[in-house]
């Protein structure tokens, strides 16, 4: 079908429908959205997404009909179509519950276009934050595990992050894998070692001895050149210290006294104790550490942080050059900027 009549009076019908704020209405016409014409289907999902930030109530209803996007003959629909589900599961996570299968096979399919294999990931991370249970199957964590090895830049930030998220929803989730995660501690990408530094720390916030496997990649970080990657390993190595895991703090812990308070804090909760004797100490720092909360208050200030622009022309995650004019993309790791 072309975009002449009746796929644009169809985008009218979605838009119109939205303004009314009728999630039924606006269900009842996304059924018929995957045999509009092309420029409609992007259209209509625009005006989707766009109306998630009013309310995102309106729009849930109509996720399941969009399903059968993710895997459209347009690579552009496909792409709209997994960013949606990722601004949605960022204000609405049970909305997209019912799609949560479908994006798994996305982040699955090794012949996926890779930004679209991201966004699913994405959006999976954001539903395990409250549903965990739902999301992190064994098949989809070796997924993610496998993908920090092998995949893109841009999907393996979004594999991390993803990560981080089930971590955080659940600790136990990750236990088993924490060897693995710290084999990727050293990832070029700024975004990826945060992420992976703060689904330890969770972890560690639950199951410290478990640390010990990582504990001399996490000693190594305490090195980085990012600030917040390096606060997060001393908060874990912090969270080690007060187990009965026979191991002791890198001497390098006592150089970050001075510096970025983020850094600061974290370090002198780590030399705070020296076992597990004194595991119920109060520690003086300006902000709680250590605990699942307290990360998941601070990790959206973080990565706000770790991705705010140089300013010199430069992409804050992997260092090129980017060309004037182009989109917010970098075009090398795929990051936004």
């Amino acid at each position: 079908m072309d975009d002449a009549e009746p796929s644009s009076s169809l985008q009218v019908a979605v838009d119109e429908a939205l303004q009314r704020k009728n999630g039924t209405a606006v269900a009842a016409l996304v059924e018929s959205l995957p045999s509009a014409g092309v420029e409609t289907r992007k259209a209509c999902l625009r005006s989707l997404k766009a109306a998630v930030s009013d309310d995102p109530a309106v729009v849930a209803p109509a996720l399941p009909s969009c399903e059968s996007l993710l895997e459209d003959d347009e690579r552009s629909v496909c792409l709209l179509t997994a960013k949606l589900f990722v601004t949605v599961a960022e204000t609405d996570p049970d909305a997209v519950i019912p799609v949560v299968s479908a994006l798994a096979e996305r982040l699955a399919d090794d012949e996926e276009f890779y930004y679209v294999r991201a966004r699913s990931a994405e959006a999976l991370g954001y539903v395990a934050l409250e549903h965990p249970d739902t999301v992190a199957s064994p098949e989809l964590l070796a997924d993610c595990r496998v993908g920090l090895s092998f995949d893109e830049p841009a999907v393996k930030e979004k594999l991390a992050k993803a990560l981080e998220h089930v971590a955080l929803g659940d600790p136990e989730r990750l236990r088993h894998h924490v060897s693995a995660l710290a084999d990727h501690l050293d990832d070029e990408n700024d975004l990826v070692r945060y992420h992976l530094s703060t689904a330890l720390a969770v972890v560690g916030c639950q199951h410290p001895r478990r640390l010990a496997e990582a504990s001399d990649a996490l000693g190594a970080r305490l090195a980085d050149e990012n600030a917040h990657v390096q606060g997060r390993a001393a908060e874990a190595l912090g969270l080690l210290a007060r187990s009965e895991a026979d191991v002791s703090l890198p001497e390098s812990l006592a150089e970050l006294d001075e510096g970025e308070p983020f850094v600061v804090e974290r370090a002198r909760f780590a030399l705070a104790t020296d076992g597990p004797d004194s595991g119920n100490e109060e520690v003086e720092t300006d902000t709680e550490i250590g605990s699942v909360d307290a990360i998941r208050e601070t990790t959206a200030e973080a990565v706000a942080a770790i991705t705010e622009p140089d300013g010199d022309g430069t992409c804050p995650h992997c260092g090129l050059t980017l060309p004037e004019g182009g989109p917010p993309m970098c075009p090398q790791c795929g990051a936004p900027y």
